[in-house]
């Protein structure tokens, strides 16, 4: 007897058995127990997610010999032949391969004759969304008033290709990607049922990979089980896929987090030399970080059986939540960046090198503070993570000899610093709140919050040491200012110079006479200082 695949082997026969699909799955019981049949129906969602085996469900629980029920036998006639695909009065058509209007029109010519053997005559149209407008067209009369024996079924990729026209005719139900865990528990039934050995942590690779569809996920197990020859293990898995092991990643960010540049190349080193694809290692670096981000605002999100999840803890205590999102921007921006690189190693030692060059130094213990973050300003200004206790300040060093000493003229010290673009802009944009022994407090307009990123208010408060030649800590918290910035002085000026310009061309007896007695118009007046 030949093999059949698992995907074909332990396709759903009916309601029950549907994995993911809970919501669709009620709403058809309601209708069918309720005999509230409608004459079309679409199914929409990506590959894999069961539009067509629900339709086939569908089809049996129309004409099943028990009668119209959400329970269809499963033994009788209709049943078995439709589960075989030859039950005669169960018409299933590929709309990729008959887009034209004249084979439309021969299948629906057929619409007016009963059915042969069962109680309906079912129409399953398979990826709708690739027939021509014509072929729309000649099914939308058929579409709007069918036939009392005659039932549409539309599967679909891509509703998006779908008229309006045919769409308001339909039922819609969007079938979802199916989440991992449900993924996993499935495939965990499945290999019980084929008596296959298989690690839980393998299935949940399987089940990752499958990316929501239940379909490639049977045939990743299909593809496992005689990779592994029957015993699905996790590192056979990873082989398989050619995924990366998290615990290198871990490895990598522990050395990151301490600043151990060589440990961190040295382990990339290893995933080169077992020619792992760093393009998944980055994809998986960016989920790592996800889950620490997580541990760090929700400890509970994260299953304490999860895999490393000891480790997880540990880097999300030892990493504060800014870094965190620094390195997730790096390692998301890196991936896309990856096809550009020189080869995918040099892309991915640079994603680590960019975390290193760009991780805070000890002096940096100043986030910027807006409403709403993990951290909130302490009464001193320093930012805190909520929970902890406030990090001390570093002690703020003794002016150099010769440098000028703040006097509270803010606007008059952001003249005088060396700053360009976007960091410049925070600096003119922001209002001196408060100022004590080297640190400053800014508040900048929310309309303006784009410009509290760390690094604009990194630059801002390195410029400021060395314009005072001291140490200074900078706190920006968003807020209403009195216009007492470089900005709002700035346009005050230019206002007054224009102003200015317009009194006295006004005045001008020459421009009088004009406009007096040729009719002349003064469309605009700019200063010329």
């Amino acid at each position: 007897m030949s093999y059949q695949v698992l995907a074909r082997k332990w396709r759903p026969r009916n309601f029950a058995s549907l994995v993911g699909q809970e919501h669709v799955v009620r709403a058809l019981t309601h209708a069918l127990a309720e005999r509230r049949l409608h004459h079309a129906y679409l199914f929409t969602g990506t590959r894999g997610v069961g539009k067509t085996t629900l339709a086939r469900i569908l089809a049996k629980a129309l004409n099943c010999e028990t009668g119209v029920t959400p329970e269809p036998c499963g033994v009788c006639t209709a049943c078995v032949e439709i589960d075989s695909g030859r039950f005669v009065d169960l018409l299933e058509v590929d709309a990729a391969t008959n887009t034209k209007v004249d084979e439309m029109r021969v299948l629906l010519e057929n619409a007016v004759y009963a059915p042969t053997r069962g109680r309906f005559k079912v129409y399953v149209i398979d990826e709708v969304h690739m027939l021509s407008t014509s072929a729309f067209n000649a099914m939308l009369k058929t579409l709007e008033e069918p036939p009392e024996h005659i039932k549409f079924i539309l599967a679909t990729t891509d509703p998006q290709k779908i008229p309006v026209t045919v769409l308001s005719r339909c039922l819609q139900f969007n079938l979802k990607q199916m989440p991992p865990g449900a993924i996993a528990g499935h495939l965990e039934r499945i290999a019980g049922e084929e008596n296959v050995r298989a690690e839980a942590p393998a299935l949940r690779l399987l089940a990752q990979a499958a990316r929501g569809s239940m379909r490639d996920a049977l045939s990743l197990l299909d593809q496992a089980i005689a990779f592994s020859a029957g015993d699905v293990s996790e590192a056979a898995v990873r082989g398989m896929l050619g995924t990366v092991d998290r615990g290198h990643l871990v490895d990598i960010l522990a050395a990151i987090a301490r600043g151990d540049g060589p440990a961190a190349i040295a382990a990339a080193d290893a995933m080169e030399s077992r020619s792992l694809s760093f393009d998944s290692a980055l994809q998986e670096l960016g989920t790592l970080l996800h889950r620490i981000a997580l541990v760090q605002v929700a400890p509970a999100a994260v299953a304490p059986d999860e895999p490393d999840a000891g480790r997880i803890g540990e880097l999300a205590a030892a990493i504060d939540p800014e870094t965190v999102q620094l390195y997730y921007q790096i390692a998301v921006h890196g991936r896309a960046d990856l096809p550009l690189a020189p080869d995918e190693y040099a892309g991915f030692t640079m994603a680590l090198m960019r975390m290193l060059a760009f991780a805070p130094g000890p002096d940096a213990k100043q986030p910027t503070v807006l409403p709403g973050s993990a951290r909130a300003a302490a009464p001193g200004g320093a930012g805190t993570a909520r929970g902890q206790a406030p990090s001390p300040a570093a002690p703020a060093r003794a002016p150099m000899a010769g440098a000028p000493a703040f006097d509270g003229d803010w606007p008059a010290l952001v003249r005088s610093l060396r700053l360009t673009g976007l960091a410049k802009q925070l600096a003119e944009r922001c209002e001196l709140a408060a100022h004590a022994a080297g640190r400053f407090e800014l508040k900048l307009p929310a309309t303006s919050r784009h410009l509290a990123e760390r690094a604009y208010v990194d630059k801002l408060k390195a410029a400021l040491a060395e314009r005072l030649g001291a140490a200074v800590a900078v706190t920006v918290v968003l807020g209403e200012v009195t216009g007492a910035t470089v900005a709002a002085l700035e346009e005050s000026a230019r206002r007054s110079r224009i102003e200015e310009a317009e009194a006295t061309v006004h005045a001008d007896a020459f421009v009088r006479d004009l406009v007096e007695n040729f009719d002349a118009t003064i469309d605009s007046i700019k200063p010329v200082r």
